[in-house]
């Protein structure tokens, strides 16, 4: 007897990927409260050329720009892996019960 669990399947990827979410906004929002933190409470520091000519203010905005995208590209590739496993069960024990 064939017992359709893709419904449940589904739930379990769907909180997977919104585990991996949850932490992965966290990581992010960790890193722009330092970027804030610095902003509100040492202000002159910001001003400080780091490299290039380029001061620390500008350095991670920048920093925390391609972070984000950095971010998304983990997020996007986990949640693929986890949708990829889930299909390759369903597939597995579909075959099974033919």
């Amino acid at each position: 007897m064939h017992v359709n669990n893709s419904a449940e399947e589904k739930e379990i990827v769907t909180q997977q990927k919104s585990k991996l979410g949850v932490r992965l906004f966290f990581v992010y929002l960790i890193c722009y409260a330092g970027f804030v933190i610095l902003g509100v409470f040492k202000y002159e520091l910001l001003a400080t050329t780091v490299f290039w000519g380029l001061n620390l203010a500008l350095t991670y905005g920048i920093g925390l720009i391609v972070f984000a995208v950095v971010l998304g590209i983990i997020y996007n590739y986990y949640c693929t892996k986890y949708e990829d496993q889930a299909e390759e069960t369903e597939n597995l024990t579909e075959g099974d019960s033919k």
